[in-house]
């Protein structure tokens, strides 16, 4: 009867030392504020999605998943040759220790492509987010319109 809690103990203690117990850090050491999505457009299958993300230690957003997409990608948004341009960033979204990463309109955002139902304000959209280092996190995105970044005085809503 000794050797069950002696054999308890001895695999708790294990399992605290070990990668991938209790003692691993899996608490997120990524905070993700602001989720927002936009609604769909009319006809369309594809919209953006905005958030603010601070990491503890250097990290890299590398893959984003959602039920409501057949496919989220990350983007960058900027200028060139006069023209806005929208690129994936293959290699993901890095994430600068202490620093807080702001996706925004005219910026760096997340696109769902393949939008399964329609978006509707008001609605919510399940985000898993995966970093390189970081434990992935779960985040729950409102669907409405982003505030205007600032100094934007005149943005108008848009498809992303």
């Amino acid at each position: 009867m000794t050797r069950t809690p002696l054999l308890a103990l001895a695999l708790l203690t294990l399992s605290a030392c070990s990668p991938g117990g209790a003692g691993s850090g899996a608490a997120s050491t990524v905070e993700v504020a602001g989720a927002v999505c936009r609604p769909t457009p009319v006809g369309r299958q594809m919209t953006g999605c905005y958030l603010t993300l601070t990491a503890k230690a250097a990290d890299r957003l590398v893959t984003v998943a959602s039920p409501a997409a057949n496919l989220v990608q990350i983007h960058e948004s900027r200028i060139e040759s006069g023209m806005m341009m929208m690129n994936e960033l293959k290699e993901g979204l890095p994430l600068p220790a202490g620093e807080t990463v702001a996706l925004a309109p005219g910026g760096n955002h997340l696109m769902l492509l393949g939008v399964k139902e329609p978006l509707v304000a008001g609605d919510t959209v399940a985000l898993t987010l995966t970093f390189e280092s970081s434990p992935p996190v779960e985040v729950t995105a409102t669907v409405g319109q982003p505030a205007a970044p600032e100094g934007d005085h005149a943005a108008a809503p848009a498809a992303h």
